[in-house]
């Protein structure tokens, strides 16, 4: 076993501590809250709440937004882990670094991560308070959290990633969301490094590789979630107009943290409703 996954077991074996358990049976659904959709937790039983900085070898985010604790509880009938915020590699942090809560979900017992951010709509056709069902991903960060070492008892050195998105799972939120009256997007997530947003030529050479939406986040989370075996759905808040044509506005925070509170509570009633008939 790596130094790294040995230190994920000594967390796990923190949390069974501070939770009073035993078994690595804790919750069979993790939840990974993006940039302004910390509202999402609302909707969870809480039965414990534990700062990432509680655990060895985790730390908190500093990211604004992202609250960094790990909350126990039931999201309806399901028990989840719900990770209240995220680490990002733009605050310095490696790609090891950002996928802890993941493989603590995984040694956890999780099966299923439900992955959310904000990000711009590259996709002239998307608007902000938008949802997009992520179909699949493109890694621009230059990191990867494999890199290194690999514990062959955690997952393949190389796993495959042509379906790191369920499509199992996007076929039951569409028909969800159809049900429900809910205009779901289903397009291409691009990951970027930042912290800055990107440049008007930067979006349209995104859209021109096929990208649809643009974030800091999640490529690196999903990596590891299918390293380690999950099925993962990914759900991006259109939180900007991020096309990069000739009547592009410059973005301010308020307006994206406005915008994401618009599509997470779409995000939340799909959660719900998923959650429920799973």
């Amino acid at each position: 076993m790596s130094d790294y996954h040995t230190q994920i077991k000594t967390a796990v074996h923190s949390v069974e501590k501070l939770l009073g358990i035993k078994g690595h049976d804790v919750a069979e659904i993790g939840i990974i809250l993006g940039s302004g959709l910390g509202d999402l937790s609302d909707h969870v039983e809480v039965n414990e709440r534990i700062a990432y900085n509680a655990l060895p070898g985790f730390s908190k985010s500093s990211a604004p937004g992202h609250n960094g604790d790990l909350i126990f509880g039931s999201y309806g009938k399901k028990r989840v882990i719900v990770a209240s915020g995220r680490l990002h590699p733009y605050e310095g942090w490696s790609a090891k670094d950002v996928v802890q809560p993941v493989y603590l979900m995984a040694s956890l017992g999780v099966k299923l991560l439900i992955i959310t951010n904000a990000s711009g709509g590259l996709n002239s056709e998307y608007q902000p308070g938008d949802v997009m069902l992520i179909a699949d991903h493109i890694n621009l960060t230059g990191m990867n959290p494999l890199v290194g070492p690999n514990d062959d008892k955690v997952g393949s050195r190389f796993p495959d990633m042509s379906r790191a998105y369920s499509p199992e799972l996007r076929q039951t939120i569409t028909h969800i969301g159809q049900s429900n009256n809910i205009e779901i997007h289903q397009g291409i997530y691009v990951g970027v490094l930042g912290p800055s947003l990107e440049t008007s030529a930067e979006r349209r050479y995104l859209r021109s590789i096929g990208a649809d939406a643009v974030g800091m986040s999640t490529v690196l989370e999903v990596i590891a979630a299918n390293h380690c075996g999950m099925d993962v759905i990914g759900l991006s808040a259109i939180s900007n107009a991020a096309t990069g044509g000739p009547n592009q506005q410059p973005d301010t925070i308020e307006d994206v943290w406005a915008n994401a509170a618009i599509s997470g509570a779409k995000i939340s009633k799909l959660i719900g409703l998923l959650l429920a008939q799973s």
